[in-house]
């Protein structure tokens, strides 16, 4: 009995045997319609026959490039975001959509200008976060027809005009100026108060304000280089005389 049969459905079955990794999905077509979907392991198609397309189900990370966006309040802003999302239905990627991937990152620029343009500047700026989120809402209800779930948005950076970056700026220094003055004079009516009392409590002690007195010009008079002209209040020379008297 000849061998070559054999050879040939040898053959014939190494041609149809496939390799499937723990994450992917085999889509097959029989005679170009879809039959089945394979799971992960080592399968085998009827070669001719049937095709099998594979889809990768790990998170996927598509960079949306940066892209100019107007807010409502006519701001012009550069944005360029990152979206992550999974295949869920691999046979609905393969039939209903050409390139997902693409898909969903333009799907994406497109929603990012629409909920921009519906906020103004300051929202934008300092609600980036919610920003994300809505983008992420928009994207997955129309996604999800397309066997594709999306798991998250971030914007990663938003850069305004040179011009608005000045005005900020300027803003910003505005308001560190008057934060110092706001502090500087809280502090220097501390110092009044606190003088206030302590001009109080030396006015009620007899006495108390001329040893003062004396104690600063002592003080003073530590460094020998200095010259001091004092003048004193009659009160202070009419107390040193009675204490001159009373020795």
């Amino acid at each position: 009995m000849p061998i070559w049969p054999f050879i040939v459905v040898g053959i014939y079955i190494l041609i149809g045997l496939r390799l499937l990794y723990q994450y992917e999905r085999g889509v097959v077509f029989t005679l170009g319609r879809y039959s089945a979907i394979r799971e992960p392991g080592l399968r085998w198609i009827w070669p001719i026959i049937q095709t099998m397309r594979k889809v990768d189900m790990r998170i996927k990370t598509a960079d949306v490039p940066r892209q100019e966006v107007i807010t409502k309040d006519n701001i012009s802003l550069l944005i360029n975001n990152v979206v992550y999302f999974r295949v869920i239905k691999p046979d609905d990627v393969i039939i209903k959509i050409e390139d997902y991937v693409f898909a969903v990152r333009q799907y994406t620029q497109a929603a990012l200008r629409d909920v921009v343009g519906n906020h103004e500047l300051d929202f934008v700026l300092s609600e980036r976060e919610s920003i994300a989120s809505t983008i992420s809402t928009i994207v997955a209800q129309e996604t999800g027809d397309w066997g594709v779930v999306v798991e998250s948005i971030k914007i990663q950076d938003i850069e305004l005009p040179a011009e608005m970056k000045r005005v900020m700026a300027k803003q910003a220094e505005a308001e560190r100026e008057r934060r110092a003055i706001i502090i500087a004079s809280d502090g220097e009516l501390k110092a009044s108060e606190n003088l206030m009392k302590a001009a109080g409590n030396l006015n009620q002690q007899p006495g108390a304000l001329h040893l003062r007195t004396l104690q600063t010009i002592r003080d003073i008079a530590a460094d020998p280089s200095e010259k001091i002209v004092l003048f004193l209040p009659s009160e202070l020379v009419e107390s040193v005389k009675k204490l001159a008297g009373g020795v």
